[in-house]
Formats: structure tokens, C-alpha cells, sequence
């Protein structure tokens, strides 16, 4: 709690001089031009219910709490420069995001603090803009979420990364667009504000290709790392995925493949399985219909399946999630999601569940 309120103190301590700077200096140029320094400030919150059903569809437990409470400040400092403050208060003041990320060119800039780590297609969605409530299980235990190897938390890490855009290309229709985008950083491994705890630091990496199509993304992700396990090992964390997106912004289709690898070589312990291999995969489909008299509200049914095994070795079938949802936008800051999924696992002996959850999120 302490250090989460020092995460929060120091996130006004940046914040609120940047906003009194802005104020002073909008009118003024930098040696590169003029620049808008004066901050945004946005946020959203999200509250969410969740009912739970055995086979039968006896209810089993069922609850309202809030998912997302956040708050983020960014802006420009000169030229190229930029920055995001992003703090969440659910349950406590939590640094989320804190970074500068400087511009060069289209095709390079570097970005340097606390932020999402370049790791599968679903991760850098923002949670208001899924198409069902929350990220698949495979994203969350394979993307540092709540990932298998117990390390990390929001799917972000503390470090530095590159990125850009390459082989741009013009279209008959004059739109533009860079043919590969890339992303590369050099991270910690252990998540959100805390400092790396071993000598190696984790590299992270993912490549998009646009096929002279830019709603088409063929994407790439790479994730090789290690985590401290205990006082006599360091535990691998190797994950790799491969996955297409198609997004017109009314067609939506997406699917992607995770597989990882977790552990350490030595056993310790009989309970202690060493290395073990995870793996899933999900495919979403939606489309979004415009409605009312100005077509300003979007109506979305969506479809999805997902599959997630944790160790392989020990689970026959794993589990799959069959979703199917309403996402519907009524305003541009209003979203409203509903889903029922059918849960499936597979441990030897098939048992089934049934899981209803709605979202509403509001941004600004």
C-alpha cells in the first residue's frame, strides 16, 4: 500500500508540473517548430458483473465489482517527444504506465519506462475496445498478465524498445500506410514497478506485415526471458506466437497461436515438474452494424473460441471457451458488453460450465 501510494505521489509530482508548463508555454516554439504542450487528460472505468453456472446451470456464485479504474495524463514536451502517465485506482494507486517515447522518423523511434511489452496482436487493445469483456486466458497466462510463471502483472515490464514503420506505400485511393511495422525492446522481466531481481534481462520483439492491405495484419511475436525461481535457479520464459488480423473498422476477424515454455532444469521438489509447455489459441469474429438516425451507435455480435493447456504433460485436453456477445456502443464514451460462454475442460474427464458476464465502461 505505502509504495503504491508513492507510485501515485510521484505520478501527480510529474503531472502537475507538466500542466502548470503547459499553461505557461503553449504559445512557444522549440527549436524544431511549435508544439502543443498542453496536456490531455483521459481515463475510463469499468464495472462489471459476473454470474457462474455448474453443467446444469444452478447458479454457483454470482457478483457486481468495478474490473478498471484509470487515469492518464500525456502530451508532447518538444517536437518528437512525448509521454504517458497512466495510473489505475481500484483497489489502491498503482503505477500502470510511465514512459518518453521519442520520434526520429516514421521508421525509428525509442520509448523508454514502464509499458506494454511488444507480445501478441490482442495485448496493446485497449480493454474498452475488445470485442468481448477481457482478454482470452491464453494472452493472460502467456502475455505477463497473470502469466503461468507468476511474474508480472498488465501485461507491461519496465525497459526500453524501439519501433517504426517500413516500406511505405501509396495506394490508388491515396491512402498510406508502411508495409511492416516492428517493435523490439529490452526489458527487466518482472513486470510492473518493481526492479529485476537477476542478471538477465528479457528480450521481447514483434513483427506486423500489411500486404498492401491496411486493415490485414500478419503478425509475429517472440519472447525470450528469464524469471527468478529460487535461490538456486533462474526459470526460462520463452513464449512465441503467430496470428492475422483483419480490421476495416466494420470487419472484424482475428486469430492467433501462443506456445511457451516455463521453468528451470533442476527439480527441487517432487511437486516441482521443471519445465513444462503451454499452448493456446482463439479466433474472434464480429461485425460492426451502425445504428440510429445519424449511424453514430455501433452494435457488435461477436463470436469466439479459445483454447489454453498449461502443461501439456499433465492435462489431456485443456480447456475451451466457446463465447458468443453483444458489444454495443451508444455513445462514444458509453460500452456495453454482454457474453455467455460455454466452459469446457478436459483433464482426463470432460466437465462443463457456463459463465455470463456484462461490462460497462465509460471513457473520457
Amino acid at each position: 500500500m505505502k509504495h503504491n501510494f508513492r507510485y501515485f505521489i510521484g505520478m501527480l509530482a510529474i503531472a502537475i508540473p507538466l500542466c502548470i508548463s503547459a499553461q505557461e508555454n503553449k504559445e512557444l516554439n522549440d527549436l524544431k517548430g511549435k508544439v502543443d504542450r498542453m496536456p490531455k487528460i483521459s481515463g475510463f472505468v469499468q464495472g462489471l458483473y459476473q454470474g457462474n453456472f455448474d453443467n446444469d446451470f444452478n447458479l454457483k456464485d454470482n457478483t457486481f465489482r468495478m474490473r478498471r479504474v484509470r487515469l492518464s495524463v500525456d502530451g508532447a514536451l518538444a517536437k518528437g517527444l512525448t509521454y504517458k502517465v497512466q495510473a489505475d485506482f481500484l483497489n489502491s494507486p498503482v503505477l500502470v504506465d510511465a514512459y518518453l517515447k521519442y520520434k526520429v522518423c516514421d521508421e525509428f523511434a525509442i520509448q523508454a519506462g514502464q509499458f506494454k511489452t511488444p507480445f501478441t496482436i490482442e495485448s496493446p487493445i485497449n480493454p474498452v475496445n475488445l470485442e468481448i469483456f477481457d482478454y482470452g486466458e491464453n494472452v493472460q497466462k502467456l502475455g505477463g498478465y497473470s502469466d503461468v510463471c507468476g511474474v508480472g502483472k498488465l501485461g507491461r515490464d519496465i525497459g526500453v524498445m524501439a519501433t517504426g514503420n517500413l516500406f511505405p506505400v501509396e495506394l490508388r485511393n491515396g491512402e498510406k500506410f508502411g508495409l511492416v511495422d516492428y517493435s523490439i525492446g529490452v526489458f527487466n522481466g518482472n513486470g510492473i514497478n518493481v526492479v529485476d531481481n537477476n542478471n538477465h534481462k528479457d528480450i521481447v520483439g514483434r513483427l506486423d506485415f500489411h500486404p498492401w492491405v491496411k486493415a490485414l495484419t500478419l503478425s509475429g511475436s517472440y519472447y525470450y526471458g528469464n524469471y527468478y525461481k529460487d535461490e538456486e535457479n533462474n526459470g526460462i520464459r520463452n513464449r512465441w506466437t503467430a496470428g492475422a488480423q483483419y480490421n476495416d473498422g466494420k470487419l472484424v476477424l482475428r486469430g492467433e497461436y501462443i506456445s511457451g515454455k516455463t521453468g528451470h532444469a533442476q527439480t527441487v521438489i517432487p511437486e516441482d515438474f521443471g519445465y513444462f509447455n503451454s499452448n493456446g489459441y482463439y479466433a474472434v469474429a464480429g461485425y460492426n452494424f451502425a445504428l440510429g438516425k445519424d449511424k453514430s451507435q455501433k452494435l457488435m455480435p461477436v463470436l469466439r473460441y479459445e483454447h489454453f493447456t498449461q502443461n501439456d504433460a499433465i492435462e489431456k485436453g485443456g480447456t475451451n471457451w466457446y463465447t458468443a456477445g453483444i458489444n454495443y456502443w451508444p455513445l462514444k464514451s458509453v460500452n456495453f458488453k454482454i457474453d455467455y460462454s460455454l466452459v469446457e475442460q478436459d483433464f482426463g474427464e470432460k466437465t462443463y460450465s457456463h459463465r455470463i458476464v456484462g461490462i460497462l465502461s465509460y471513457k473520457f
